[in-house]
């Protein structure tokens, strides 16, 4: 065993251990994948988040065992624009109970390297559709991926790209509000998550929680499952919508959330965030 093929074994512990990843699946899923693969050929420029204030830093070669320690990596340092922190993007998949054989939608798939753990899950009998807004990372990605007959990426709006029927839809990109596409593709037990940010600044980072929604044959169920700061998604995005949200938050109370309800009702006391057509509602439902 090479001294990367065994670090990159030692980094899927450590940083799957440190999301608090339950799937065995997922962790082996990132011993799998090489991440220098993604990133081009080094240096690179890496972001700590323990200290961030400091800003980017160079690796001191273009040894790929840099890359294997729980950092981001810039993809275009201009935007603060990066290959995700490996703990954060591993709990939210982890959340996602990704399995053997199912159908997932990546949206916001930036270069393809956390598409390629999810793919590495699913196997040649599952599929893959990754989407990116960004022609030119979406192209990236298509060669990243391109071992991976599965695997297809979409150059568009997430919200808009119907890649049909999915078990799981990971939206790596901050909504105002669930894209009734990604609502209507879910199949029965079929899981979504997505981060609900509020943004001050057009196309900027956001903050919010991501929220998880999972499909039941008479409910929707959801509950927020963690913080997040991310770059909008564009096209999933409405100002008035941004503007209650905002208010919900301020209020507290997220953690309550158990609901995404679609069905007309009237505002109650159980409504969290009620909108024309969906709410989230602190009513109680069993969860797959």
């Amino acid at each position: 065993m090479s001294d990367v093929t065994l670090r990159r074994a030692e980094y899927a512990e450590e940083v799957c251990s440190a999301g608090g990843v339950r799937s065995q699946t997922l962790v082996r899923a990132f011993a799998a994948v090489p991440r220098e693969t993604y990133l081009g050929r080094g240096p690179w420029r890496v972001l700590r988040p323990e200290r961030l204030p400091d800003g980017y830093e160079t690796t001191p070669d273009d040894d790929p065992l840099h890359l294997y320690q729980n950092v981001l990596v810039a993809i275009d340092e201009r935007r603060w624009l990066n290959n995700g922190h490996p703990t954060t993007l591993a709990r939210f998949l982890d959340f996602l109970s990704i399995g053997a054989s199912d159908r997932v939608l990546h949206v916001g798939c930036g270069v393809g390297y956390y598409t390629a753990i999810i793919a590495e899950i699913v196997g040649p009998s599952g599929h893959v559709a990754a989407v990116e807004i960004d022609p030119d990372l979406a192209d990236r990605a298509r060669a990243n991926l391109s071992s991976y007959s599965y695997v297809e990426v979409l150059h568009g709006d997430g919200g808009a790209c119907d890649a049909g029927p999915r078990d799981a839809i990971f939206v790596n990109a901050g909504a105002t509000h669930p894209q009734p596409l990604w609502l209507s593709r879910l199949t029965p037990g079929g899981r979504l998550l997505f981060p609900l940010t509020v943004c001050q600044a057009a196309g900027g980072i956001g903050g919010g929680y991501m929220l998880r929604v999972a499909k039941t044959t008479a409910r929707h169920t959801a509950r927020f499952v963690s913080p997040v700061g991310i770059f909008s998604c564009e096209g999933a995005r409405e100002q008035e919508a941004e503007r209650r949200l905002h208010r919900a938050y301020g209020r507290g109370e997220h953690e309550s959330v158990r609901e995404l309800r679609l069905d007309a009702h009237a505002l109650d006391s159980t409504c969290w965030l009620h909108e024309a057509g969906w709410c989230l509602s602190k009513r109680k439902g069993t969860e797959p």
